[in-house]
C-alpha cells in the first residue's frame, strides 16, 4: 500500500501516546468526532473519507475501562462501515488482560471475550504490548502482533553501574518473567519467596543494588514486600521498573513512603495526577508502536520489534 493509504485514528483513552506516534510516524491525526449524549450512549464519526485505506485506531484500557472498550467497539463498528479496506486495533495495554484463566467456577475469560468483541466489530488484526499472559494470542479469530515493552525499561536501567546490580523477581511465580530483563540486561536474577509468615531472598544481594522487574504492577504489594525483605539482606538501593504502570490510587502513596529509589514504566497507561510524582518515570513506547504500524502498512517484518 502506499503511504497515502495509511490512516491513523484515536481514542479518547491516552491522547498523549495518540500524539507521540503521529509525530514518529510525521502524519496528521486522522479525523474523529466523539459524541456523549445524556443517556450515557456516545456516537463515534468518521470524519474524512476511508474507503479502502489502511486504518489503524488507537485505544489503550485505562480508567473508565467499560467506556474506554465501548469507545473502541463503536468506533471500529464506524470504520467497519465507513468501507476501511483493513482495520488493525492497536491496544498498547489489552483490555480485561489479567482475566485471562477461569481460575475458579462459574465465571468469564473476559480476555478471550474481549477478543471475539473486537473481531466482531470489525478489525482484522491486533497490535498491542507485553500481554499478561502469551494465550491470549491464542484466543483471537484475527492475528494478534505482540511488542515488547522489556527494551524500553531495561534501557532506562542501562546506564547503572551494573557491577554491584541484580534483578529480583517479586515472588517465584514473576522470576521467568524477570529472567527476560535480567538476560537483556546481563544481570544476575534473585527471587523472593513470598511463602507463609516470612519472605526469603533466593540469591545474594547483599551490598548490592536491586532493580524488581515485571509486566505490571497494580497494587505493589509483591514489589514492596519484595523491597523490604532484599533491604533485610542487605540491598543498598531497590529500584523498579514495569511495562504497564496500571497503579490504583493507594499504590502512589505506597510507594512514595517505600525505600524505592525510582519506578520506570511505559506510557501504555496514562497517569492519573496523582502518579505525576519524581519517583515514577515514564518511558515512552510511541516510536515502537510507530514502526510496527510502518511495518504492517508497508507489510515489512516487525519481527525485529517483537524484542
Amino acid at each position: 500500500m502506499e503511504s497515502t493509504d495509511l490512516k491513523v485514528f484515536a481514542g479518547r483513552s491516552n491522547p498523549a501516546l495518540a500524539e507521540g506516534i503521529y509525530q514518529s510516524l510525521a502524519i496528521e491525526p486522522g479525523r474523529i468526532e466523539f459524541i456523549d449524549f445524556s443517556n450515557e450512549n456516545i456516537k463515534v464519526k468518521i470524519c474524512e473519507n476511508v474507503r479502502g485505506r489502511d486504518v489503524f485506531f488507537i485505544q489503550t484500557s485505562c480508567p473508565p475501562v467499560s467506556d474506554n472498550l465501548m469507545e473502541l467497539l463503536i468506533a471500529l463498528d464506524a470504520l467497519k462501515y465507513a468501507s476501511a479496506g483493513r482495520i488493525t486495533a492497536v491496544l498498547p495495554y489489552y483490555p480485561y488482560a489479567l482475566a485471562d484463566s477461569k481460575d475458579e467456577p462459574r465465571i468469564s475469560v473476559a480476555a478471550r471475550l474481549v477478543a471475539d468483541l473486537i473481531a466482531a466489530a470489525g478489525a482484522d488484526r491486533i497490535l498491542t504490548m507485553t500481554l499478561h499472559s502469551p494465550q491470549t494470542m491464542g484466543f483471537s479469530r484475527i492475528l494478534v502482533d505482540q511488542l515488547s515493552g522489556v527494551p524500553a525499561i531495561c534501557a532506562y536501567y542501562a546506564d547503572l553501574d551494573r557491577d554491584n546490580l541484580v534483578a529480583a523477581a517479586p515472588d517465584i511465580s514473576r522470576a521467568k518473567v524477570t529472567e527476560t530483563y535480567a538476560q537483556r540486561l546481563g544481570l544476575p536474577l534473585v527471587v523472593v519467596d513470598q511463602g507463609a509468615g516470612e519472605n526469603r531472598v533466593i540469591g545474594d544481594v547483599a551490598d548490592r543494588d536491586v532493580v524488581f522487574f515485571d509486566d505490571e504492577i497494580v497494587t505493589g504489594t509483591s514489589i514492596l514486600k519484595g523491597a523490604a525483605a532484599v533491604k533485610e539482606y542487605g540491598a543498598r538501593k531497590i529500584y523498579a521498573g514495569c511495562v504497564h504502570g496500571t497503579l490504583a490510587k493507594e499504590t502512589i502513596a505506597r510507594l512514595d513512603q517505600s525505600s524505592l529509589q525510582a519506578l520506570a514504566i511505559t506510557d501504555t497507561i496514562p497517569l492519573s495526577a496523582e502518579a505525576r510524582t519524581p519517583m515514577i518515570q515514564v518511558c515512552s513506547v510511541a516510536p515502537l508502536f510507530a514502526s510496527a504500524i510502518r511495518a504492517i502498512h508497508e507489510e515489512t517484518s516487525i519481527s525485529a520489534l517483537f524484542n
